[in-house]
């Protein structure tokens, strides 16, 4: 099945994103896979640009489309 045309996340979300892998917040997220959704924790090791779609790597090295986020948290420091 092919992948859907990318379509362009807000700024002010990117921004979020930069500031969680800056400071290496860990994070839960709903992410849209297929007809259904997934949900995940990770730490954003750096956001990526490739063939005009970005992404975040996660520091487990799993690469998500940032379209793809359906909803994000900070989860709280131990």
């Amino acid at each position: 099945m092919k992948e859907p045309e990318y379509k362009c996340v807000s700024c002010d979300f990117y921004d979020q994103l930069e500031i969680h892998a800056t400071f290496r917040h860990q994070l839960s997220a709903v992410i849209k896979e297929g007809e259904g959704t997934v949900e995940t924790e990770f730490v954003i090791k750096t956001l990526i640009t490739r063939n005009k779609e970005e992404f975040l790597v996660t520091d487990n090295g799993e690469e998500i489309r940032l379209d793809r986020i359906v909803s994000l948290t900070q989860k709280e420091n131990p």
